[in-house]
């Protein structure tokens, strides 16, 4: 069947690649390794590999723990000294039984395993007590993650959130692995300080390296297909899961894990919740569609968000609650100045938005209502503006930035939403934006946005997954 897609990817390249095999070079992750080392002095660094998965799951690892060191093995450890300037990784030898039934080759104890991962000794996991015996006989310093570990469609926090409700549930009381590896650590090296690994990979993770910035492109290029081949496919009638769908045919096209997040699908009334995420409803003749999904792309994600309507046509109304806001939108977008804090970006995006609401050619007083309360909120909260949306790295909700100012390597999206309160209704566009040395790119600025480019998109039905769709049993 004749996809949009095929058209699509002859100026969009997108490389469909293996999703974990050579994400980054192995010098990559062994310079991110040494800078920790400078961070942490004599002190020795130990970072937890994810467990296998409880069934028949992918095995996927941690952020933390491929961040430094790219392996993806269940139950590794992964060992960096400061004093010594090597770093030591702990394998559980190889289950031959697992990998014929369920992975296949994994990595193995030994110097293959160090030549392949650049890790200077690689040994089996049953020889880390020795090694930590020997770190608490000298009393040194240990730095270790104390944050939840972070998989998948899951930003850094949630974990956390999740495993404090759980210690606090009477009739649960379990801490994370984390938490409970921190205990370990607190009875066999009783002289030992313990300190938080997180903000010092977070700082360096807040900053992203060119090889980081073309995967994260390569991500935002896939998100924005699948939002397009959803635009193509729309139609009153359709489900708001069908739309999903669409994307996940995309991302799995290209080489993606999964989602970054769960769908953001909302047509309508529905379109008021932020991160509503049921996507059961009906699209309706004369609805207007919110879309926001993302996927994880080989350790990295995106988070891109599309409006269009169901049918293919702005009314006059739609187009004018759909104009003013995208004006005001972009006001905020083109006063991103490198080096300045959010709160001067904000300053210069609301001396625009002034100009924007004296000229616009309003003619429905909600729209106008709702248009001034979005510029009040952001005049009302610009003093103390620290930040103009969130991160996107590894995590769809990235670790925070490492500077009060706007620095080349930081990747974020702005996502302001507009409501008309009365009719249960809301607008949000989200871009993803890279920091440059002269100012910033949008990475998803190719993904249409105005009228006339949604509405033509929307037409051209038939290299679109529509066409196959009418051919399917039932329809």
């Amino acid at each position: 069947m004749t996809r949009c897609l095929l058209i699509l990817a002859l100026f969009i390249r997108v490389d469909a690649q293996p999703v974990f095999t050579n994400i980054l070079p192995a010098s990559e992750f062994a310079a991110r390794r040494a800078r920790v080392m400078e961070k942490i002095g004599n002190a020795a660094a130990i970072v937890l590999g994810t467990t296998e998965p409880a069934g028949e799951l992918p095995l996927r690892q941690n952020n933390q723990f491929f961040y430094v060191s790219g392996v993806v093995e269940p139950r590794a450890i992964l060992l960096i000294d400061g004093k010594t300037r090597r770093s030591t990784l702990f394998l559980n030898p190889r289950n031959a039984k697992r990998e014929n039934s369920m992975y296949g080759p994994g990595l193995s104890p030994g110097e293959e395993a160090a030549k392949a991962t650049g890790i200077e000794t690689v040994l089996p996991r049953s020889q880390f007590q020795a090694a930590m015996d020997a770190l608490a006989a000298e009393g040194r310093t240990i730095y270790t993650p104390f944050r939840a570990e972070v998989l998948g469609s899951v930003s850094s926090g949630d974990p956390d959130r999740l495993w404090a409700a759980n210690k606090a549930d009477p009739w649960d009381g379990r801490s994370s692995r984390e938490q409970a590896f921190l205990a370990h650590l607190k009875e066999r090296a009783p002289h030992c300080e313990l300190r938080n690994l997180d903000p010092i990979l977070d700082a360096m993770r807040g900053i992203k390296s060119p090889n980081e910035i073309e995967l994260i492109r390569q991500a935002t290029r896939i998100a924005g297909l699948g939002i397009m081949e959803a635009m193509r496919d729309a139609r009153p009638g359709l489900f708001e899961y069908e739309l999903q769908a669409d994307s996940e045919f995309v991302f799995k096209k290209y080489g993606a894990a999964g989602a970054a997040y769960f769908a953001l699908i909302a047509t309508g009334p529905n379109t008021y919740y932020t991160h509503y995420h049921r996507n059961t409803a009906a699209l309706k003749d004369g609805d207007l569609v919110q879309f926001d999904y993302a996927p994880d792309y080989k350790y990295y994600q995106s988070d891109v968000t599309r409006v269009f309507p169901a049918n293919g046509k702005f009314t006059p109304r739609q187009a004018e609650y759909y104009g003013i806001y995208l004006r005001l939108y972009r006001a905020v977008m083109t006063s991103i100045k490198v080096h300045h804090a959010p709160r001067e970006v904000i300053k210069d995006a609301l001396v625009k938005m002034d100009g924007i609401m004296a000229s616009y050619p309003f003619t429905d007083n909600k729209i106008r209502d709702a248009a001034k309360a979005f510029v009040e909120h952001y005049r009302r909260d610009q003093p103390k503006t620290t930040s103009l949306g969130h991160g996107v790295g590894m995590e769809v909700h990235d670790v925070p930035a490492p500077s009060d100012t706007l620095e080349p390597g930081e990747i974020f999206t702005i996502e302001p939403e507009m409501r008309i309160e009365d009719e249960h209704v809301g607008l949000r566009l989200e871009d993803m934006l890279l920091i440059t040395d002269t100012g910033y790119e949008n990475l998803s600025a190719f993904v249409p946005i105005e009228i006339e480019d949604i509405e033509r998109l929307m037409a051209d039905r038939k290299h679109g997954l529509s066409a196959a769709h009418e051919t399917l049993p039932g329809k």
